[in-house]
């Protein structure tokens, strides 16, 4: 049966950081909060812009596209500047932004290069941070809104492949507290949300993603979750419905976070042992 919406977002406006392409979650995200009444702008890097496909998206939706390198500050306080003119202030943020050039150039983690490694925290995490900030100063947030970034559990364990966002996405979680303490008092909501992977053009980039999917996918009791599953998540978040939920790190991954292993993952293994006695 076809979702036709709840009217969980009917009169919210908001900005969706970092849709690229139609598998892209934020880009899921984008169609479940218009489907829930919500009014958006959608914001990418230029360079995302360029390869991505995000004016099939601004049609579907009608949001207006408003370029922002979030590692920049003037790039920041325009783009809000040019939010406001379109939707005055707004209710919700979405964060799907990360990018490793040391993962992109296959650079191991005990041989980073440092300023690789800084444009990852820059733009991963530090850019969170730096949107509040700027939105604040610009009393763009409106009183019991919510703000969301993607995570991935790589902030608790260790993914080997997934390199330097371990930290990027680390130091995400934490901003995410320290600025929800912050703006609490204004009911105001900062959360982070754990995706198990996906298939996204960004995830399956990631070395060892099949594998890392795969192994996440077996273990989950109920299995990865989709990006529209997951958009439906979002919108939850972004809804009065969740006015008292923040600073936290909420996992949206079929129970893979509290699973030890499952019974066919250790049939699995035993088979494979099996066949190379």
């Amino acid at each position: 049966m076809t979702n036709t919406g709840y009217g969980l977002l009917k009169g919210k406006k908001g900005i969706i950081f970092g849709a690229l392409d139609e598998r892209s979650i934020a880009w899921r995200i984008a169609l479940a909060c218009k489907r829930e009444g919500a009014d958006f702008v959608l914001s990418n890097a230029p360079i995302a812009l360029r390869l991505g496909a995000l004016n099939a998206l601004s049609e579907e939706t009608g949001a207006k596209i408003i370029p922002c390198d979030v590692s920049s500050d003037d790039e920041v306080q325009e783009l809000m500047n040019q939010t406001r003119e379109e939707l005055g202030s707004v209710d919700f943020i979405l964060h799907a932004i990360g990018m490793s050039p040391n993962i992109r150039k296959k650079k191991e983690y005990n041989d980073l290069n440092y300023n690789w490694f800084s444009q990852t925290l820059d733009i991963s995490a530090i850019s969170l941070h730096r949107i509040l900030n700027h939105a604040e100063k610009a009393n763009m947030l409106n009183d019991g809104g919510s703000v969301v970034a993607l995570s991935y559990i790589g902030a608790q364990r260790i993914f080997s492949k997934y390199s330097d966002m371990n930290d990027a996405k680390a130091l995400l979680e934490s901003i995410a507290r320290n600025y929800g303490s912050r703006l609490a008092d204004r009911g105001i909501r900062v959360n982070t949300v754990s995706q198990a992977p996906t298939k996204t053009s960004a995830g399956t980039g990631i070395k060892g993603f099949d594998g890392m999917y795969t192994f996440a996918d077996k273990i989950a009791p109920m299995g990865n979750p989709t990006a529209d599953e997951c958009a439906d998540y979002c919108v939850t978040l972004f809804s009065d419905l969740t006015r008292k939920v923040t600073m936290q790190n909420l996992y949206h991954d079929g129970g893979f976070v509290t699973s030890g292993i499952s019974e066919e993952m250790i049939d699995a293994l035993l088979k494979l042992y099996a066949d190379e006695e």
